[in-house]
């Protein structure tokens, strides 16, 4: 099994990552302001706060598992052309 290397590239995808993703800090947002207008619970906007990182970092690790898998090498196939095959 292969380990993860931490060589700071991580911490620059992510933050990188995030700053691409800044969308989903608007159900924060709206929610931090309904907040103050009609007293909604605060919350509500700590978690959709706590949910943008934690979705990223879950799409960062999908898409680093799916790309590990491409990486596999095919085992040799058996030549099945018989002109390259030399004769016997």
């Amino acid at each position: 099994m292969k380990r993860i290397r931490l060589d700071g590239m991580f911490f620059a995808c992510l933050a990188l990552n995030l700053l691409m993703n800044a969308e989903w800090l608007l159900p924060a947002a709206v929610l931090l302001v309904l907040h103050f207008l009609i007293g909604l619970a605060l919350k509500w906007a700590l978690l959709a706060l706590l949910l943008w990182p934690a979705v990223v970092l879950l799409k960062m690790w999908i898409l680093g598992k799916l790309i590990a898998a491409g990486k596999t090498e095919d085992p040799p196939k058996e030549n099945k052309n018989p002109y390259s095959v030399g004769k016997k």
